[in-house]
């Protein structure tokens, strides 16, 4: 079997083929890839020859779920990672398995198992097909995890105003006013929202629709945003998203 592992941690990787090879000296790892930067153009190159990808959910420029979005995924994969608040978004796209790190031998051999089961049920690793265009129905995030002290809480999307980045960081602020961090890239955020409903309108924000209280015409052609919710920082349309945002704003497809 022809595996690829997509991880940026290179233990982590090492483990994994370790326990590859321990499972089954016919398991071959084709490739380690770990980045997105790496990995779309290699998928997009080589996924004829692979049977089984393992994706580390969190990379160092941003979730695995982003391949998706940019090259389709017509192999199974088993999804790993130290946080389990993925576990709904990684079924939502091609996984067989969602492995929490430290992956135990145990784990893996069961996701192993599990996808002998399903080649057996559909007979062979193309018949998996139709069942892996069937998870990949696109689907939207409806809830953030986000984190006070010791107390976690659950957010819906549509109590969010906005997501913006500072430094490192990105945060959502809720219609309340309340500001928490989550462990998300802006980036990833805009393959997980709903596009009827948020826009990112330059480098910074990405704003709920709902949000939105006054629209002005601001400088070099320009737009300014009021919302809901008061910022200390103004929320500026780039020149280069205007006329995009003028036809999601207005409900045009």
């Amino acid at each position: 079997m022809n595996i690829v592992i997509v991880e940026d941690e290179p233990l982590a990787a090492e483990k994994l083929e370790r326990y590859l090879l321990k499972y089954s000296e016919t398991m071959e790892v084709m490739a380690t890839l770990p980045s997105l930067e790496q990995a779309v153009p290699w998928i997009t190159e080589n996924q004829s020859k692979v049977d089984l990808f393992f994706m580390d959910i969190q990379l160092a420029d941003g979730l695995s779920f982003e391949i998706f979005s940019k090259v389709p995924v017509q192999k199974p994969v088993i999804f790993t990672t130290a946080f389990d608040e993925f576990a709904i978004d990684a079924f939502k796209v091609n996984s067989i398995d969602y492995l929490l790190k430290p992956i135990m031998f145990t784990d893996l051999s069961r996701a192993l198992q599990k996808l002998k089961s399903l080649k057996q049920q559909f007979g062979n690793p193309e018949a998996l097909a139709p069942l892996m265009q069937q998870i990949q129905k696109r689907t939207y995030k409806d809830r953030f995890l986000v984190r006070m002290g010791n107390h976690i809480h659950s957010v819906p999307s549509d109590t969010i105003n906005t997501f913006y980045a500072e430094g490192r960081d990105a945060y959502l602020v809720t219609d309340q006013g309340k500001k928490y961090i989550i462990e998300y890239k802006l980036e990833a955020l805009e393959e997980l929202l709903d596009p009827k409903y948020f826009f990112r309108v330059n480098r910074t924000f990405i704003v709920n629709i709902n949000a939105i209280t006054d629209v002005t015409v601001y400088a070099n052609r320009r737009l300014k945003l009021t919302l809901r919710s008061k910022l200390d920082k103004e929320v500026i349309i780039s020149r280069e998203k205007v006329a995009d945002f003028k036809k999601w704003f207005e409900g045009l497809p």
